[in-house]
C-alpha cells in the first residue's frame, strides 16, 4: 500500500483524536479506536503515546534520522523500546501524536496495527544476518510477511491481535515457539511452524503444525493461520480471543483445521516469496574492539554494539547522537531487540570503539540489563510501576557490588499481559496488590525458572507476591547467598532450588 493511501487513514486518526482531546469520547471509546493507529492515550487521558513498528527491528539510517528530529521538533522526553522490537514517544499532546503518525510514513514507518485487534509488529532475532552461528538470515522473510500483514488491516477483521516472529537460532529470543505464528529457522534452511501459542494470562506453548518447510513458503502459512483465525477464533468473549484459547475449542483436531486452511492458502494465490539475499559488503579496515559489548560478527572484523538502556528508555538526546556517529559509516543501523537492548551492526573495530564510548550510560552487568514494560506510571492498564522498580533495584544493586552473574537479568510486567515477557525469565515479576494488615499496597507476584530457548521452553512458576518495597530486601538476600558460595545465579540455582523457595517464602507473608 503506497504512503497517500496510508495518509487518507490518518485523517480518521486525526478527527477521533481531536473529539477525545475535547472531551467529546471517553478513553475506553478513544482506545478501542485509537489502538489500530498504534497510539493509546497514557493513564489520566492527557497525553498520548505513539509505538513505531519497525518488522524485524531494523531502524535504517533515515529512519533514526527522523525520530531525532522528531523528539528535539516535539520535546519528546520519554521513549521507550518495547520487547515487541516497537519504540514508544510518549507524552506526546493531540497536535504531536496527529503529526507524528503522518510523518513517520514519509519514512517507512507505519503505525497501523502497533495495537488494536490486528497484525502487530513482525518480530526477527535482532543480529539477523550478521549473527554468527545462525542458521540462516531470516530478516528477509520477517519483512516480507509484515509488508503481507499489511495489506490485510483494512480487508481482514481479526477477533484480537496477532503476533508474528521469525528466529534464526534455537536462542528463540523473539519466543516464536510461543506466538500466535512462529517461524523457527533450521540447520537446513527451512522452518518448522508454531502457531496458537502466547504469554500473559493462560499462556500457552505453540502447536507444532509443520516441520522443515521451504522459507520462500512463508506466507501460505501465514494466510493460513489468519483463515483459521478468523473462522475459529472468539469474537464474543474478549477476554478468549487470542489464538491460544483455539487449542482448547479445537484441541486434537487443531493441526487438521489448520492444514485445511492452509490447502485453502495454496489454491487461492501465488504468495511465493522471491529468493533474497542481503549480504552485508562492508569491508573490515584491519582495526578490532576488544569489549563485552562489542560482538564479533560473522562478517569477519565486524562488529555490533550493544546497548541497554536501563529498563529500555534511553535518554531521548542518544538519538541525535547515535544518527550523527553513524551517518557516515557504511552500511551501519540499528536493530531493537525484544528484551530491550539495541544493537548498532556492521562497524569496524574503530566505528565500534567510537559507538562504545557514546552509550556507556547502559547497562553494565547482566542485572542492569533487566527487562521492564512502560509500567503503571504510563499505562491505562498496568497494576505495578515496573520502571520504577527496576530502577530502584538497578541503584540499589551498585551498593551491593556482587560480581557480574550473581543476579540473573529479571523480567517485570507491570500486569498479568506479560508485556515484559515476565513469564520467561528465570527471574520475573507482575504487577499486583497485597493485602496486609487489612491495607492493600503494592506487590509484585515472584515468578522463578521460566526458559525460552527452543526445546527447553518452560513459564515460570508463580509463587507468591512480595511487597514492591521489599523487593530489594529479597534481592539483597539472595545474592547474598549466591556470592557467598563463589557462584553465579545459573550454577547455583541449578542444586539450591528449594533454598530460592526457602527465601523467597520469608517474603510472602
Amino acid at each position: 500500500m503506497q504512503t497517500d493511501e496510508w495518509k487518507r487513514d490518518y485523517e480518521e486518526f486525526e478527527r477521533v483524536t481531536r473529539q477525545f482531546y475535547e472531551g467529546e469520547i471517553t478513553i475506553p471509546e478513544y482506545k478501542s479506536f485509537s489502538g489500530g493507529y498504534g497510539s493509546y492515550a497514557q493513564r489520566g487521558g492527557k497525553a498520548s503515546m505513539l509505538r513505531l513498528k519497525f518488522p524485524g527491528g531494523r531502524v535504517r539510517k533515515a529512519q533514526l534520522a527522523f525520530i531525532a528530529e522528531s523528539i528535539d521538533k516535539y520535546g519528546i522526553d520519554k521513549v521507550h523500546f518495547t520487547t515487541c522490537q516497537t519504540l514508544q514517544l510518549h507524552n506526546l499532546d493531540g497536535d504531536a501524536v496527529c503529526s507524528l503518525a503522518e510523518e513517520a510514513l514519509d519514512y517507512g514507518i507505519v503505525t497501523r496495527g502497533g495495537g488494536g485487534d490486528f497484525p502487530r509488529n513482525v518480530m526477527a532475532s535482532p543480529l539477523s544476518g550478521v549473527e554468527k552461528g545462525e542458521y540462516f538470515d531470516v530478516l528477509p522473510y520477517a519483512e516480507a510477511a509484515a509488508d503481507y500483514l499489511m495489506g490485510l488491516i483494512r480487508t481482514v477483521k481479526l477477533p484480537r491481535k496477532l503476533k508474528v516472529g521469525f528466529s534464526n537460532s534455537p536462542e528463540n529470543i523473539t519466543h516464536v515457539t510461543f506466538r500466535d505464528l512462529g517461524f523457527a529457522a533450521r540447520e537446513d534452511g527451512t522452518f518448522d511452524i508454531y502457531s496458537a501459542g502466547g504469554l500473559g494470562n493462560n499462556p500457552k506453548l505453540g502447536v507444532s503444525v509443520a516441520r522443515g518447510i521451504e522459507a520462500y513458503r512463508t506466507l501460505y502459512y501465514i494466510k493460513a493461520m489468519v483463515k483459521l483465525f478468523v473462522t475459529y477464533g472468539n469474537y464474543e468473549n474478549r477476554a478468549r480471543a487470542r489464538s491460544r484459547y483455539m487449542q482448547d475449542t479445537l484441541g486434537e483436531k487443531f493441526t487438521e483445521y489448520f492444514n485445511e486452511k492452509l490447502q485453502e492458502a495454496f489454491q487461492e494465490e501465488n504468495l511465493d516469496i522471491p529468493e533474497k539475499e542481503t549480504p552485508v559488503r562492508k569491508k573490515a579496515d584491519g582495526s578490532t574492539a576488544e569489549h563485552k559489548r562489542a560482538i564479533p560478527q560473522k562478517q569477519e572484523g565486524l562488529y555490533a554494539v550493544a546497548y541497554h538502556p536501563a529498563g529500555g528508555c534511553p535518554a531521548p538526546g542518544i538519538f541525535r547522537k547515535l544518527y550523527e556517529a553513524i551517518e557516515d559509516m557504511e552500511a551501519a543501523e540499528l536493530r531493537i531487540a525484544p528484551d530491550e537492548t539495541v544493537y548498532i551492526i556492521n562497524c569496524t573495530g574503530g566505528e565500534a570503539g567510537k559507538l562504545l564510548e557514546l552509550t556507556d550510560d547502559g547497562a553494565e552487568t547482566l542485572f542492569e540489563s533487566s527487562v521492564a514494560c512502560i509500567g503503571a506510571s504510563i499505562c491505562q492498564v498496568g497494576v505495578g510501576d515496573s520502571q520504577k522498580l527496576l530502577r530502584r533495584l538497578i541503584d540499589e544493586s551498585k551498593k551491593w557490588r556482587f560480581p557480574d552473574g550473581v543476579l540473573p537479568r529479571i523480567y517485570i510486567s507491570g500486569c498479568p499481559s506479560s508485556c515484559g515477557t515476565h513469564q520467561t525469565g528465570k527471574i520475573g515479576f507482575r504487577g499486583g496488590m497485597k493485602k496486609v494488615d487489612g491495607k492493600v499496597q503494592p506487590a509484585f507476584f515472584l515468578t522463578v525458572n521460566g526458559n525460552a530457548g527452543e526445546g527447553e521452553e518452560r513459564f515460570g512458576e508463580q509463587l507468591g507476591a512480595i511487597l514492591e518495597e521489599e523487593i530489594p530486601a529479597f534481592l539483597k538476600e539472595l545474592g547474598e547467598e549466591i556470592a557467598g558460595k563463589g557462584l553465579t545465579y545459573d550454577e547455583w540455582y541449578e542444586g539450591h532450588e528449594e533454598r530460592f523457595r526457602e527465601i523467597a517464602a520469608g517474603y510472602f507473608e
